[in-house]
Order: structure tokens, then sequence, then C-alpha cells
């Protein structure tokens, strides 16, 4: 080592509050603290380790010296600073029912602990009527303001959307670290899972402008710390409808989220997001996202097989409502050219009865020349006008009758796939619940370890029969 001229040296970063073994502070080998002054020459120090990095940060570095110390203590610290990094635990996002009175403790299930429920924190739970008063109540004035129709006019825009198809009213999610065996609420880590969790929720709302959150709750007295989080998804400058409205899909488009294929949705890139936000909180605290891939791995594999059909459902779901928006399009379409025929009527009555459109009588000793200048000239200009304006507008409905059209047959065929295929995987969902049940009664006949067993035998005895295949195919 270069410099200081001492060969095995740690360097001590001192702390304000913590402590490993007697000595203040953590010991990087070689190396001073990772933000402090250096103290001997030579090279840079190299950044620590992502543990390291946060140990520092989160004890505040004061001063960095040499000094020779034993094997034992630095294998000793090493150890107490690996120690840090062992704890490691999934993240769960999913999809809630939606019941604010449950999640406000007005009502309580079976599952909830009274005794612990003031453990709970309620950060908001506005009415919803009330938020959707204030966040579309203009927006509807100024839409009902531009109807000519009294019947085309909306009385009450929550009411509307709730008895509609294309957008639920709102949205929650369930957010959860670990599961009850690692993370229990009546565990060592409950406090910890709750300070973590509530980091993540302060951020909610900054991270979301496009989400408005109008109920949430921290959970401490079910089986595991958790997050409800209940929003209504709305995006502004619309073109269609409300010119602030409901809308999933754009509220996160808005946000940057652009969906590509089936699997690879707006919601779900937003879901990644915010489980990558939630990792950034855990790491602060020595907590390591778990990433278990495409499944968990607690989850049976028929458990897996009904989630992924249950998701295929939803997204199928998800596209039929589309296609009724779509729908929703055409049949607004079909309105214009109801408008258009009677505008067309008004138009011929027009000629038939406005003065404008009427030959008057000639005047005595007028001239017919004098008369076709003052009356006939005029009159036919005005006509010609009219017939551009009629000629224009014919061409504009008939290219817009013939675009509707062969986007009405499309989407005719694709909703009838669509049907088809919602219907084959309701069924196939609807088997793997049957499967899925014979697989608990004889998991609780056999036992879990023996039926675990004989799965294993089974997956080794296809894995052999398989290379033995391969093996003759050679």
């Amino acid at each position: 080592m270069s410099g200081c001229g001492i060969k095995n040296t740690v360097t001590i970063v001192t702390y304000r509050h913590r402590s490993f073994g007697g000595v203040q502070g953590a010991l990087f080998k070689g190396q001073p603290c990772w933000g402090g002054n250096r103290s001997c020459r030579g090279n840079a120090p190299q950044p620590p380790r992502r543990a390291q990095q946060h140990l520092l940060m989160a004890a505040g570095c004061q001063k960095c010296f040499c000094v020779t110390l034993g094997k034992s203590n630095r294998t000793r610290l090493r150890k107490e600073l690996k120690g840090v990094k062992e704890m490691k635990r999934t993240i769960s996002v999913e999809v809630g029912k939606g019941s604010v009175n449950h999640n406000s403790r007005k009502f309580k299930a079976e599952n909830v602990d009274g005794a612990r429920s003031h453990l709970n924190i309620d950060y908001c739970n506005e009415r919803i009527q009330d938020v959707y008063q204030m966040l579309f109540g203009a927006a509807q004035e100024r839409f009902n303001a531009r109807q000519k129709r009294a019947d085309r006019r909306i009385p009450n825009y929550y009411e509307k959307i709730c008895t509609g198809h294309q957008e639920k009213p709102f949205h929650e999610i369930i957010i959860q670290i670990g599961n009850k065996d690692d993370m229990s609420a009546l565990g060592e880590n409950a406090e910890l899972a709750k300070t973590v969790l509530n980091e993540y929720y302060q951020g909610f709302q900054a991270r979301n402008s496009n989400l408005y959150v109008f109920s949430a709750h921290l959970h401490m007295d079910e089986a595991t710390p958790h997050l409800h989080i209940d929003f209504v998804p709305f995006i502004t400058g619309s073109k269609r409808g409300l010119d602030t409205r409901v809308s999933l899909k754009q509220a996160l488009a808005a946000q940057g989220f652009k969906g590509g294929t089936r699997s690879d949705t707006e919601w779900n890139q937003w879901v990644r997001s915010e489980k990558a936000d939630l990792a950034v909180k855990m790491e602060r605290h020595g907590i390591e996202w778990e990433q278990k891939g495409t499944h968990d791995k607690h989850l049976s594999v028929l458990d897996y097989k009904k989630q992924e059909r249950s998701r295929e459902v939803q997204q199928l779901g998800e596209e039929i409502d589309e296609r009724r928006c779509e729908v929703h399009n055409l049949q607004q379409q079909a309105e214009k050219y109801k408008q258009a025929l009677e505008d067309c009527k008004l138009t011929e009555d027009m000629l038939e009865t406005a003065p404008e459109y009427q030959l008057p009588e000639p005047p005595a000793l007028m001239s017919a020349k004098t008369y076709k200048t003052r009356f006939v000239d005029a009159l036919v200009e005005r006509l010609k006008k009219l017939a551009k304006t009629l000629l224009a507008r014919y061409f504009e409905v008939l290219n817009d009758y013939f675009r509707v059209n062969a986007n009405n047959g499309k989407l005719y065929h694709e909703n009838k796939n669509l049907r088809a295929d919602n219907a084959w995987l309701s069924q196939k969902n609807d088997r793997l619940e049957v499967e899925n049940k014979n697989y608990f009664l004889l998991r609780k006949r056999l036992g879990k370890q023996q039926l675990d067993a004989l799965v294993e035998q089974a997956k080794a005895a296809k894995h052999t029969t398989r290379s033995k295949n391969e093996t003759r195919e050679r």
C-alpha cells in the first residue's frame, strides 16, 4: 500500500450511534471511508459495497484513520457486515376488492385482531362522491353546456361510471413485504415492515400525479403488515367526452407507461416500477428484494396455473372493454349521421320557405335586366355556396360511413374471437379450481411432505424418460 507504508491495515470509520464489538464504525480493508477525507496518499479509494454504503449513510461518517488490527477482529466484523444483506424478502402488489369500510375498520372481518387495530395507520379516507365532484365537477358542467340535446347531458358522472362497463370508479392495490412466515405482524420484523411501507406510501402521490388517492390504510392487525391504497385514475385535456375524465389506461400512459404486448400492459409496467421504488426503501433498512421470477415459489403448480389463467381472463376483459369503448365511438358516429340527416331535412325546409331563397315578384316598371342583376344573380350565388357546402359534407359523411363500416366489421370479428377465448379460459379456470381442490384434499390426507416427495419422484421419472428418449433419437 503506497502512502502510509503500513501493511494489513483497515480503515475505521467512527459513528455517532452504532458500534461493532466495542470498535465504533465499519471496517473496509485497505481503503478509507467512502465520502470521508483521505488519511493517506496513493490511489483514490473505491466505493464500498452496497451494504457498506448503507451503513455509512445511516450512521453519518465523522473521520477516518489507519490502524493495524488482528485477523480475528476483521473476520468477526466482516461477518456482522455480511449479516446486513442476509434479510431477503419478496414484494407483493395485488389488486384489492376495494372494500373501503373494511380498510377503515368500520366493520371487522374474522381475520382482524381488534386488540392490535390501534397500531394501524389511517392516512386518508375521503368520500368518493366528493372526490368525483372535486375532480370532474367542472368538466361535467363544461360538457353539459356544449350539449344541445338534454338526453346527452350527464346528471351524475360518478353514477355514470358505476353503471357503465368501460371504467371502474376506482382501483385498489395491496402492498406487502414478505409473508406471514418471515414478516409476521406479531414477529420481530413487524415494526420494520411498518416503517418501510410507511416510507413507500409517503411518496406514492408524488410519483403518481394522475392517480388521486382518496383512501389509504396500513394494517397491523392481520397476519402480515400490508398497505391498502385506493385511487381514482384520471386524465386531463381529453378530446372525447369530459375533458377531465376517468381512465386507468390513459392515466398510466400520461405517467410514461406505454403498453406493449398482452403481457406487458401499462398496468404491468407500472406495478414493476412501484415494486422497484419499494425495493429502494427496503434496501435503506437492510432488506434485499427477493425476486422469484415469473411466479412465487410458495405457490403450488395448480395455484400458479390458476393464477395465470385469471390474469389472462383479466387481460381479455380489458381488451373487451376497449372494444366496447370503440363501439361507443361508433355509436357516437351514428348519432352524427342522424344529426346530419336532420340538418339535411332542415336545409330542404329552408329552401322551400326561407325568404332569402325565394324570388320576389318583379316591381312595376322594372326591366328584366335590372331584376336579374338585383334578385336572380344574388339568389344563384347563395344557392351555389349552399350546394358546395352540402356536397363537401356529403363526401365527408360518405367517407366516414365506409371507414366506420369497415371498422365495425373488424370489431365484430375481433369481439367474437375474444368472447370465444374468454369462454375457453373461463372453462379452463373452472377445471383448474376443481383440480386445485383435489390437490389440497390429497395434501390434507397424505401430508405436505409425502405429497411433495411424490411430486419430486414424478418429476424425476419424467426427466429420466425424456433423457432416454433423447438418447435414442441421437
